[in-house]
């Protein structure tokens, strides 16, 4: 999805495109790692000055209830977003870089089908995260 279309997503749902929203959306949408709120801010302040932070928070709430962007939940606590996949892929993260990358394909059918018997639940989605170290920072 390009950049074009996240602001005339934002447009059609009766969002403003402010330079400190189109800020925002810039940094997520070109990010190659997960980002929390603070570096969200901490990266696009330098371009947009008047960037509160409130504004991060809203704009990436905003980019999330539209399915722009994915919450990424980290190890220490700490969500961090990034752009949403196309179709359904899970995510590789890197621990050290945090380097981030989705992949396609999972054999989980089983598993989840043994879980919703026991459980008695109907599973309607999964969702899968992975944490390890990049091919870069595993030869550092």
């Amino acid at each position: 999805m390009n950049l074009q279309s996240w602001f005339d997503t934002l447009q059609a749902n009766g969002y403003r495109l402010t330079e400190a929203r189109r800020a925002v959306v810039k940094s997520i949408a070109s990010a190659p790692a997960a980002l929390n709120p603070l570096q969200v801010y901490d990266q696009t302040r330098p371009l947009c000055p008047g960037l509160g932070l409130v504004t991060v928070y809203r704009t990436l709430e905003k980019l999330e209830e539209l399915s722009l962007i994915q919450r990424v939940h980290q190890p220490g606590g700490c969500n961090a977003y990034l752009p949403s996949p196309q179709g359904h892929q899970h995510l590789l993260l890197c621990r050290s870089c945090g380097k981030a990358e989705y992949f396609e394909g999972d054999n989980l059918e089983e598993l989840v089908n043994t879980v919703a018997a026991q459980r008695g639940y109907s599973i309607q989605e999964h969702w899968l995260q992975l944490f390890g170290l990049c091919a870069d920072c595993q030869r550092k």
